[in-house]
């Protein structure tokens, strides 16, 4: 047993506006049920009830949870790692393009297996990665031969460390949210990037599964944001949204495990579908894609 977290006030603004939203399965560990809230002020939502920092470890403990596993057991991880490949080189034109620079310092926070880390280190970038699982550092050393930093280094870098700060499916994972804004704007100088890649519940793919749907990822996932919740979080701590880029393989990726926890195994025409109508939904507006890539500036 742990200790739950309950929250009485929106973790991200702190209004007491907040309200139950409805309740999603810890389909990937312990099978629980965690209650979702909704605050009416920001539109973040939150799993309220969840394991503190020192508890939820047990909770990532699954041969199945690929970003610390790095399995590639089964077609659903298979097809994740094809994905992978590609969207690594993605990512680097991405922050080449927003930072104006080639080359410069980059600190990844939250990097799994160290894939982008090695990445950008290759491509000439001074790059620092952060990890606090113990086995992701491990596969990160064995398959890439790079050393990743235990997150706690964070709150002990000096001013404007970085031009760039990455977080690839890591906000929603963080116990300390405003701590780790208030680090951002710390460590980041005037006109500096941060790239922050999240889940949208406003999804297409979100809306059709419900409280099925994969990204919601309880208790793992502390929160789940809205473009607009992300936009009034960057404000209060002196950043402002410049772009979003759609994470167009996400929709996919999610609706095949959806369907997987919704029928007991995954129904590979059907999400292909509901993957696609997601997608293209979110043509004309990047900000209703299953993911979002938030490209911020330090005012």
């Amino acid at each position: 047993m742990f200790t739950p977290i309950h929250h009485y006030h929106c973790p991200a603004c702190n209004s007491d506006k907040v309200e139950y939203a409805l309740t999603a399965k810890d389909h990937t560990v312990s099978k629980d049920n965690f209650d979702i809230w909704h605050c009416n002020q920001c539109s973040i939502r939150f799993t309220q009830d969840v394991p503190g920092i020192d508890q939820i470890g047990p909770y990532y403990q699954s041969a199945n949870y690929i970003s610390h596993s790095n399995t590639k057991k089964g077609f659903i991880n298979q097809l994740y790692h094809l994905v992978r490949n590609y969207t690594l080189g993605s990512k680097a034109r991405l922050i080449n393009k927003h930072s104006g620079k080639s080359t410069g310092r980059l600190l990844d926070i939250g990097a799994g297996v160290g894939a982008f880390a090695a990445t950008m280190k290759l491509k000439g970038w001074h790059t620092t990665a952060l990890e606090p699982d113990a086995s992701a550092r491990a596969e990160a050393k064995k398959e890439y031969g790079i050393d990743l930093l235990m997150p706690d280094i964070l709150y002990s870098f000096e001013p404007h460390s970085f031009d760039v700060i990455t977080l690839w499916h890591v906000l929603e994972h963080v116990h300390d949210l405003q701590g780790y804004w208030k680090i951002f704007n710390h460590i980041l100088p005037v006109g500096g990037k941060l790239l922050i890649a999240v889940p949208n519940y406003t999804s297409g793919d979100a809306e059709h599964y419900g409280s099925i749907w994969a990204a919601y990822d309880v208790p793992r996932h502390l929160y789940h944001f809205s473009p607009a919740s992300m936009a009034h979080l960057a404000g209060m701590h002196g950043f402002t949204v410049v772009a979003t880029q759609p994470m167009w393989f996400d929709s996919f990726y999610v609706s095949m495990l959806s369907e997987q926890y919704q029928h007991g195994a995954t129904r590979y025409l059907s999400a292909f579908w509901q993957g696609l109508k997601s997608n293209l939904a979110a043509i004309s507006n990047p900000n209703k894609c299953s993911s979002v890539i938030y490209i911020l500036q330090k005012n």
